[in-house]
């Protein structure tokens, strides 16, 4: 199939970390491993993928390479410099304009939108291209309801987004959502169930392995080592981790994520996580490395004795998911993806969010049994190698792919 993926604020090419990208657990991270990962296997298995992303710096190249049958074309819509994804709302029709053009006498088979934005240009542009409707399939990644529940006076999406996200899910051919949990919520605003298929999201079992090098460097003194991989913004509930390790005193807790390296200490994210640390009496049991490449991130969950993810709400289940084809037992919040991934007393544990107390008595439980955690990580990886390897996410995400061109077959 030709294959157009719209993902307008979160560019493949930062998925690495490299000169071009913004690396692991830096702003919109998860999504543009999710769309990096997801295009490069499409293109493994023989399909030809162009991702469509914004501009947003001047000497980004119009078209680059990102593997075998898979292009990044930088779209431009507003100026070409970094915009909060919260303010790209009036650049949105401008990006469906380019998309119009270039589809106008050559559209795609199909056309597959991250998040709720893109979707606004996909559809725009499905609906003008050529003389064929373009099937759109759309996936939210997060929607604006959730985000309203949990962030409450600090959320800073449009506040048309609800609305617009309704009329998205009506008007697109097929809507991915990434767990079980996000099929209610859709049904909720409105969007139809029977147009909503279930695929998760998946891990690269070739990288994320139990073999290889793990991460000891500044190594704790002897004491169990927790790790945190995420952005650094209060829904990811890093703080439930930090307060739980009061009840932990012969552990440490390595928080990965958030600022490059160079710039932890000026970081507000670091600064409010530190004090709570020194409120909680654990400031000498807690590192903030910084964010970490992509590559980076399996020798660092291979050194945990345990991961730990304890989010508000988690559309995906990322982190669980590497850590599981890693071998490293985790305990979650039990939320979003992670009610899907992770398997309760047997890939690990499941916790109430906002709960330190709780997350305390699942971890000390783990940390004392040796066994358990072992065979944890054992079922885990075999979990991620069965169920959330990319062939395999790819496969069932081209089988809505063709459902959603039949039925745009019948509908012209």
């Amino acid at each position: 199939m030709r294959i157009a993926m719209v993902s307008e604020h979160a560019s493949p090419l930062a998925a690495g970390g490299g000169p071009a990208g913004r690396g692991r657990s830096g702003a919109d991270g998860a999504q543009s491993v999710f769309v990096a990962e997801l295009a490069a296997e499409l293109g493994r298995q023989g399909h030809y993928v162009t991702v469509y992303t914004r501009r947003d710096a001047p000497a980004r190249s119009e078209r680059v390479r990102l593997a075998p049958g898979v292009t990044v074309e930088h779209v431009p819509a507003g100026p070409a410099e970094r915009i909060a994804k919260d303010a790209l709302l009036p650049w949105m029709h401008d990006f469906g304009r380019h998309l119009e053009r270039r589809w106008a006498t050559d559209p795609p088979d199909v056309v597959h939108a991250h998040h709720w934005m893109s979707g606004l240009a996909a559809i725009q542009a499905a609906q003008a291209a050529g003389s064929r409707r373009v099937p759109v399939v759309q996936s939210y990644h997060a929607l604006g309801t959730v985000m309203r529940r949990h962030r409450g006076a600090g959320d800073t999406s449009p506040a048309s987004r609800v609305r617009l996200e309704r009329a998205i899910g009506r008007a697109a051919d097929r809507v991915i959502a990434t767990c079980s949990d996000e099929v209610s919520e859709l049904a909720a605003i409105g969007v139809p169930p029977g147009r909503v298929r279930v695929v998760p999201c998946g891990v690269d079992v070739g990288l994320f392995t139990p073999d290889g090098d793990e991460c000891r460097e500044a190594d704790g003194g002897g004491r169990y080592r927790l790790v945190v991989l995420s952005r650094l913004v209060e829904r990811k509930g890093v703080d439930t981790a930090v307060r739980a390790l009061a009840h932990l005193p012969d552990a440490e807790l390595i928080v990965a994520g958030g600022p490059p390296p160079a710039r932890v200490d000026g970081d507000p994210g670091v600064h409010r996580l530190r004090r709570i640390a020194r409120d909680a009496g654990v400031a000498g049991r807690v590192r903030f490395p910084g964010r970490v490449g992509h590559t980076e991130v399996p020798p660092l969950l291979r050194s945990a004795s345990l991961v730990v993810a304890l989010p508000w709400y988690e559309p995906f289940g990322m982190v669980p998911l590497e850590a599981m084809a890693c071998g490293a037992p985790v305990v979650a919040s039990a939320v979003g993806g992670h009610l899907d991934t992770v398997v309760d007393g047997i890939t690990g544990v499941l916790v109430p969010p906002r709960e330190p107390e709780a997350a305390a008595v699942a971890i000390r439980a783990l940390l004392t049994d040796p066994a358990r955690r072992a065979q944890m990580g054992l079922a885990g990886r075999d979990r991620a190698r069965v169920h959330y390897a990319w062939s395999r996410v790819a496969a069932r995400t081209v089988a809505v792919y063709r459902d959603a061109a039949a039925l745009s077959d019948v509908a012209a």
